[in-house]
């Protein structure tokens, strides 16, 4: 079993990856349970800051590093929150005060302009200064809902509708969501990826 740092600090990111890991070999920690703090997020795109940490993790725990750097992008928002989905209502905000301030920024929008999209770009570095590291990406289209539904995921699921789909993203079921989503995509793609190369 080859152990990888997920460097995130989001329990839930983690049970997701875990569920999608199992099976090949790969057993996923938490960057927390090695006492490593986040690195500030400074990119400018999802690579960019999914690289970011993922070298950061790799440094600070000498082990191979898995790092995702996903998020919302909205259409009649200009695409955002986008890399800042994480904290658009703020630094600290709760998933709750990002939603809450989507909504009100959506306000009065029509269904039909509410479309978007969630996105992931995963980076795996094998050591910090990996010269050649796996990048993987997904997309999962979708449209905003105008009042939170459902008690699974995390983020902004409540509030994602998946297209051709009439119920959230939270209201799915994990195995299904795990399969569908942008998140599943980039690790399927990853996973792809491993199987030509040598670690």
């Amino acid at each position: 079993m080859r152990q990888v740092v997920l460097a995130s600090a989001n329990a839930g990111k983690q049970r997701e990856f875990a569920a999608l890991l199992a099976g090949h070999g790969i057993e996923l920690s938490l960057q927390s349970a090695y006492g490593i703090a986040s690195i500030a997020e400074t990119g400018s795109t999802f690579e960019a800051n999914a690289l970011l940490k993922a070298r950061h993790a790799a440094q600070a725990s000498g082990l191979p590093a898995l790092a995702d750097d996903s998020g919302l992008e909205v259409d009649a928002l200009a695409g955002r929150p986008g890399v800042y989905s994480a904290r658009y209502a703020g630094e600290s905000a709760s998933e709750q005060d990002n939603n809450a301030k989507l909504l009100g920024e959506l306000l009065g929008v029509p269904a039909a302009a509410r479309t978007a999209r969630y996105r992931c770009v995963l980076a795996l570095v094998r050591g910090p200064a990996d010269a050649a590291p796996l990048i993987a990406s997904g997309c999962w289209a979708g449209a905003i809902a105008t009042a939170p539904a459902g008690a699974g995921g995390f983020g902004y699921d409540p509030l994602f509708i998946p297209q051709g789909m009439a119920c959230s993203a939270a209201q799915l079921p994990a195995e299904l969501k795990n399969r569908l989503s942008h998140r599943g995509q980039a690790l399927a793609q990853l996973l792809a990826q491993l199987d030509q190369v040598r670690w």
